[in-house]
C-alpha cells in the first residue's frame, strides 16, 4: 500500500471517471424497474464523459509522467488522442440516446450504454500504455465489447451474422498481433516499450533483425485487420451494415482511431529505432516502407473502386472507411517529419465528417425502415436541413476545397514529398480520391436531383441527432478555413509530440 500511494494516479484520472460512471451504470440498469427507459443511463454516461474531457484539459500542459513501471503514461501523444477518442465517444453517445429503429427489434437496454464506455476506456489505456501486455489489455477490452455490441440486436439475423464474423476474424488478427509481439519479448526479453527500444537500437545480429522483420510483419497483419485495410478488410462490410447504427459510427471512428494509436505506438516505438543491420544503420521500419505501402495502396484502390457499386449506404460507408484507412497509412508510408500531425488531423476531420454523415443514416434508416441508397431520393424536399447538412458533409469526405477532409488529404499528400519522394503513393492517392467523387456525388445527386418517393416531411430532428449536426458541419468548416487553430493547439501543448519516445 505504501508504494501505491506512492504513484501519481491523478494521470489516470480520465479513466477513473470513465471507470466509475461505467461502474454505477451497472448498478443502476440491475436495480430499475424493467419497464423504465434505460436512456436516462446515456445520459449519465454523457455526463460521465464531459467529466472525462474537462479532467484530461486540466493535465494537459503537465510534462511526461509515467507510472506503474512506465506501463502507463502520459505523454503528448496520449493526451492529444485521448482529446479524439472522448470527443468521438461523447458524439456517439448523442447518436445512441437518440437511436430508435423502425422495425422495434431494439430495446433500450442499460448494457448497451456501459459497454459502450468500456470500450472507451480500452482505447484510452491503449493510448498511455508503455508496455507490450499493457496495450495488449487496453485492445482486448476494446474488441471484446465491440463484438458484443456489434451483436446486441439478439433477434436479428443480420446482427447476429456479423457479429459472428467480427468475433472470427478479429480473433485470428489477435493471435497474429500477439504472435508477432511474443517475438520481440522473446528476442528482448522485456515488454516495456523504452527498454525494448534501447535494447533494440545496438542490435548487431542480422538473425535478430530477421525475427524481427517477420515480427514487424505477423504485428502489421493483426493490426491490419483492426484497421480494416486492404486485403483483410472482409469482415468491415458485413459488420457495419449488421450493427446498429451508433455501433457503425463507434466502429467507424473511434475504433479505428484506436488501432491507428496501436499501430503508432508498436511501430514507431519498437522498429522504429530498432537497427536492421548494427549500430548506426537504418531502422527497421524503413526498411519495410513499401510493405506499408502495398497495403495502403491497395486498400485505397479496393475501398473506392467498391464502393461505386453499392447499393446499400452502410456497405458503401463501410468501404469508405477502408479507403480513408489507406489515406492515412500512406501518412506512415512516407514517414515525413509531420507524420504526427497529419496522421492527428485527419482523424480529427474524420471524426466529425462521418459521424455527422451517420447521423443523417441513422435518422433516414429510423424513418424509412431501410438503409438503401435510393431512399434518399428527394431528401432535401422531405428535410432541407438534412440534406444540406449531409451535402456539406459529402464534400468534406471527398476533400474538397474549404473543408477539414481537404486539409487532411492535403497534409499527408504533402507528406510523402517530404525527403524520399513517394510518387505512386501520391498518385494513386489522387486518383482514388477522384473515385470518391462519384459515390460521394452519387447520394447528392439522389437527395437533391432525384424525385422523392414519399412526399412527407420528417418532422422534428430528434435532440441527440440536432447536437452531433451541428458540431460535425460546424467543425467540418471551421477546420477547412481556419486548420491553424488545430495545428496551434498541438504546437502549444503538446510540443508536436516530441515527448513520444523520452
Amino acid at each position: 500500500m505504501k508504494t501505491l500511494s506512492q504513484f501519481n494516479w491523478s494521470i489516470m484520472t480520465p479513466e477513473f471517471i470513465i471507470l466509475g460512471v461505467a461502474a454505477v451504470l451497472v448498478v443502476l440498469d440491475l436495480f430499475m424497474p424493467k419497464k423504465q427507459d434505460r436512456k436516462i443511463l446515456g445520459w449519465i454516461a454523457i455526463a460521465g464523459i464531459f467529466a472525462a474531457i474537462i479532467s484530461l484539459a486540466g493535465l494537459v500542459d503537465l510534462h511526461v509522467t509515467s507510472i506503474l513501471d512506465d506501463t502507463f503514461r502520459l505523454d503528448g501523444f496520449a493526451k492529444a488522442f485521448k482529446f479524439l477518442l472522448l470527443g468521438g465517444g461523447l458524439l456517439v453517445m448523442f447518436l445512441a440516446i437518440s437511436y430508435e429503429p423502425k422495425d422495434g427489434v431494439e430495446e433500450y437496454h442499460g448494457e448497451f450504454f456501459y459497454l459502450f464506455l468500456a470500450a472507451l476506456l480500452g482505447a484510452m489505456v491503449m493510448t498511455s500504455s508503455g508496455d507490450l501486455i499493457t496495450l495488449f489489455v487496453g485492445l482486448e477490452l476494446l474488441s471484446i465489447t465491440s463484438y458484443i455490441l456489434v451483436g446486441i440486436r439478439k433477434h436479428h439475423l443480420q446482427s447476429n451474422e456479423s457479429a459472428m464474423k467480427y468475433v472470427i476474424n478479429g480473433g485470428i488478427a489477435t493471435a497474429i498481433t500477439l504472435f508477432g509481439m511474443s517475438y520481440v519479448y522473446g528476442l528482448t526479453g522485456s515488454t516495456n516499450l523504452v527498454t525494448i527500444a534501447t535494447k533494440l537500437q545496438s542490435l548487431a545480429d542480422p538473425h535478430i533483425a530477421y525475427l524481427l522483420g517477420l515480427a514487424f510483419l505477423m504485428i502489421l497483419v493483426g493490426l491490419s485487420f483492426k484497421l480494416a485495410a486492404a486485403p483483410f478488410h472482409m469482415w468491415a462490410p458485413d459488420v457495419y451494415q449488421g450493427a446498429p447504427t451508433p455501433v457503425t459510427a463507434f466502429l467507424s471512428v473511434v475504433s479505428k482511431t484506436a488501432g491507428f494509436v496501436i499501430i503508432i505506438r508498436i511501430l514507431l516505438s519498437i522498429f522504429g529505432v530498432a537497427a536492421s543491420n548494427g549500430p548506426g544503420s537504418a531502422p527497421i521500419l524503413l526498411n519495410m516502407q513499401n510493405y506499408i505501402s502495398f497495403v495502403a495502396a491497395a486498400t485505397m484502390i479496393i475501398g473506392n473502386v467498391v464502393a461505386l457499386r453499392q447499393t446499400d449506404i452502410k456497405r458503401m460507408f463501410a468501404y469508405s472507411s477502408i479507403a480513408h484507412a489507406g489515406y492515412v497509412l500512406v501518412a506512415f508510408a512516407s514517414m515525413s517529419s509531420n507524420l504526427f500531425y497529419s496522421v492527428w488531423f485527419y482523424l480529427l476531420a474524420y471524426l466529425f465528417m462521418n459521424l455527422g454523415a451517420f447521423a443523417v443514416i441513422q435518422l433516414v434508416s429510423e424513418k424509412t425502415g431501410s438503409t438503401k441508397i435510393s431512399e434518399y431520393a428527394g431528401l432535401y424536399r422531405r428535410s432541407p436541413v438534412l440534406a444540406v447538412a449531409m451535402g456539406i458533409l459529402l464534400i468534406s469526405l471527398a476533400g474538397f476545397p474549404g473543408t477539414a477532409g481537404f486539409i487532411g488529404k492535403l497534409n499527408i499528400f504533402i507528406g510523402t514529398f517530404v525527403g524520399v519522394p513517394h510518387y505512386v503513393l501520391a498518385s494513386v492517392m489522387i486518383a482514388t480520391t477522384v473515385v470518391s467523387y462519384f459515390y460521394y456525388f452519387g447520394v447528392m445527386t439522389q437527395m437533391f436531383f432525384r424525385p422523392a418517393k414519399d412526399d412527407s416531411k420528417f418532422g422534428n430532428i430528434p435532440f441527440g441527432i440536432l447536437v452531433v449536426l451541428i458540431v460535425a458541419v460546424a467543425a467540418s468548416v471551421l477546420f477547412g478555413l481556419a486548420p491553424n487553430i488545430a495545428s496551434n493547439f498541438l504546437v502549444n501543448h503538446f510540443s508536436d509530440f516530441q515527448d513520444f519516445l523520452q
